[in-house]
């Protein structure tokens, strides 16, 4: 994982049950706390943003991925546009222009 940020565009992983999809999220990011070498960054928009919310078992992942000194990055604007100011468990608020300027130094994985 090493050199690559992570791009979370949804609070779950994957088309299909919801609750499947937020098992194997939770999942994955339980996984990638154990991996010895650390994306850059996680960031997160559109309904990636509720995984950071005090709802989300994946914020308490999250939050233990910061703290490990992983930049976990809000979009502003979905976090606004969801009305989640007052929600959020882990990460701070960013912007677009930062993903970009993540995208352009390393590679992204997508994660839907």
């Amino acid at each position: 994982m090493k050199n690559k940020v992570i791009l979370l565009s949804s609070d779950q992983l994957g088309k299909g049950e919801p609750t499947l999809g937020e098992g194997l999220l939770e999942t994955f990011f339980t996984l990638l706390k154990q991996q010895g070498e650390l994306p850059v960054a996680v960031f997160c928009m559109n309904r990636g943003v509720f995984a950071l919310t005090e709802s989300s078992f994946v914020s308490l992942h999250l939050k233990e991925l910061e703290e490990k000194g992983l930049d976990v990055l809000a979009c502003k604007t979905c976090v606004d546009h969801y009305e989640l100011n007052d929600k959020l468990a882990a990460g701070k608020i960013s912007g677009m222009a930062d993903f970009i300027k993540l995208a352009s130094q390393y590679e992204v994985l997508t994660l839907s």
